[in-house]
């Protein structure tokens, strides 16, 4: 009961950052092997918590062991890149700790960095050799995880010295566009949409493409962008806004439909779609009908069709 009682004790001081207490405190005892919760050890503690001097008297004075797992197999180096300490991470790899060590579901050190908006912590594991490319158990690689945060600093770097690191699937075929979609991390899309080559209708395992993640989730400006940049003249993506209730009789502020602009783009599959949908052609503010906007026979020859069925 007494050591339950001087364990804790020695946890808070390592917690409060009190080196003079905790040095005290351990030369009356003696030794600094104390389990914690979960099996954390001193350095484990100091390592959350950043406080580097501790963490180097810990290491130092007491040669306590900094590749120590505990029960979640996280070695203090995950603490303190979770926690975005860098004085600590940068000592830690100092001392040669292992940079890619894996903790319960795989995770590394830079997985648990990039949770972090914290550049400069994943510069240091990266320049010591973590590699952006392993993956958790749930496929995940560090851009992946990394887009879930948006931050387009990490996104930029990862990409630059990884090109490849966007090449990356979930076990449930999610992307990280599907992921900043979801998020709603509207700058991080914009980077993945410059710098990657995802295609517009990539999609999970239950069917869903990052334009829909992002309209079912409310994130209104990422769909107007996705929609933008990917998916125009894309049936798909006109068959799920009239599932989500979108008006195909709706009509923008020139008086133009859906079926002026697919035939000003020459999308024939979306024309034959939105005439079997029932829309019809009409003029806009100039006069101007859908039909009118094209010369592909292929097109006039749906408006035949539709007018004549």
């Amino acid at each position: 009961m007494a050591a339950s009682r001087d364990a804790r004790r020695l946890y808070r001081l390592v917690q409060e950052g009190r080196l003079c207490a905790l040095r005290e405190e351990l030369q009356g005892a003696g030794a600094a092997c104390c389990p914690g919760p979960a099996g954390d050890t001193l350095l484990h503690c100091a390592a959350r918590h950043g406080h580097r001097d501790i963490l180097a008297y810990l290491a130092e004075a007491w040669d306590m062991d900094i590749e120590a797992a505990n029960r979640d197999y996280k070695r203090p180096l995950h603490e303190a890149a979770s926690m975005g300490h860098r004085d600590c991470v940068r000592y830690l790899l100092g001392r040669g700790a292992v940079v890619d060590c894996l903790k319960k579901a795989d995770w590394t050190p830079l997985m648990m960095a990039c949770t972090r908006k914290n550049l400069e912590v994943i510069q240091d594991l990266v320049e010591h050799g973590a590699d952006p490319l392993l993956k958790n158990k749930d496929g995940w690689n560090s851009f992946h995880i990394a887009s879930r945060e948006g931050d387009p600093p990490i996104l930029q770097y990862l990409l630059t010295i990884c090109p490849d690191a966007w090449k990356t699937e979930s076990k449930i075929s999610r992307t990280p566009l599907h992921t900043a979609a979801m998020h709603g991390c509207l700058e991080a899309v914009k980077v993945l949409l410059q710098r990657c080559q995802y295609q517009p209708d990539c999609k999970d395992k239950c069917g869903l493409t990052p334009f829909m993640d992002a309209i079912q989730c409310g994130h209104i400006n990422i769909a107007k962008l996705l929609l933008k940049k990917h998916k125009e003249g894309h049936v798909s993506t006109v068959q799920m806004l009239i599932s989500l209730g979108a008006d195909i009789n709706s009509k923008d502020e020139r008086n133009r439909s859906a079926l002026h602009l697919a035939c000003a783009g020459q999308h024939l599959a979306c024309i034959e779609f939105l005439l079997r949908s029932g829309l019809r052609d009409s003029p806009d503010v100039t006069g101007t009908l859908a039909q009118q906007l094209t010369r592909n026979t292929d097109i006039l020859q749906c408006f035949g069709h539709s007018m004549t069925a």
